[in-house]
């Protein structure tokens, strides 16, 4: 997620507008906000793994039982919770106060060239093997000439009136309604799911918590 920030909030994509809460300015050029949080974000994950690594060298060949080996396990453990706690809760704030320009993400959207498997997928509901199809649409697109429905009837007639449906890029979005796709629809689901994933795990937390404070009451009293 690190990376993808970094490259939307890049003077090339320009998708994210910089925020305060995104990260500081330069040092060197007054004009210019970084994307610290992301940058610093994808840096850890080369600490953690470099983590991982040393706890799977330390368990490596150990025979069954306790060897002092595995007194090294801590440190390489502990300090990746550390480092991933405190950059999953920089993260959060960065990523909730996130600002898009939808006005340059539907520009970056809307070439029709990104509609091929749309137009490979219309030439296949009309009996035109896929194989065919792809090849098809393939040669046309690379003839570098208009992608509208009349310029596409001209090259095959096997496009139809019906074609100027497949080059719409709201349309062709609403179209991947399938389970975990992209469409308005399927990503309301998604994000639905999610909220009732974090709610039973918020349950299932707060139960753990009743169980330790229950069970530290229990060992007070019986010390007592």
């Amino acid at each position: 997620i690190g990376e993808e920030i970094v490259h939307w909030a890049s003077q090339e994509f320009a998708f994210i507008r910089s925020t305060p809460a995104l990260g500081s300015g330069s040092s060197l050029m007054p004009q210019k906000r970084n994307p610290d949080v992301a940058e610093l974000a994808r840096g850890k994950t080369g600490r953690v793994v470099g983590d991982l690594v040393s706890l799977l060298t330390t368990l490596k060949s150990l025979p069954l039982g306790y060897n002092r080996d595995l007194q090294e396990d801590k440190a390489p453990v502990f300090d990746a919770v550390d480092h991933v706690l405190a950059t999953l809760d920089a993260v959060a704030l960065a990523v909730s106060a996130l600002e898009f320009d939808e006005g340059r993400l539907l520009k970056a959207a809307s070439d029709l060239r990104m509609l091929a498997t749309d137009l490979a997928e219309y030439l296949v509901a009309r009996a035109v093997p896929f194989r065919e199809a792809h090849e098809l649409v393939s040669r046309y697109l690379a003839s570098d000439g208009p992608v509208d429905a009349w310029a596409l009837q001209a090259f095959d007639p096997r496009f139809g009136d019906d074609v100027a449906e497949c080059l719409d890029v709201r349309k062709s979005l609403a179209r991947r309604a399938t389970h975990g796709g992209p469409s308005p629809d399927a990503v309301r689901a998604q994000v639905a799911r999610a909220h009732d994933a974090i709610g039973l795990e918020r349950y299932s937390l707060s139960k753990h918590a009743e169980c330790i404070e229950l069970l530290d009451r229990l060992l007070k009293e019986g010390s007592e």
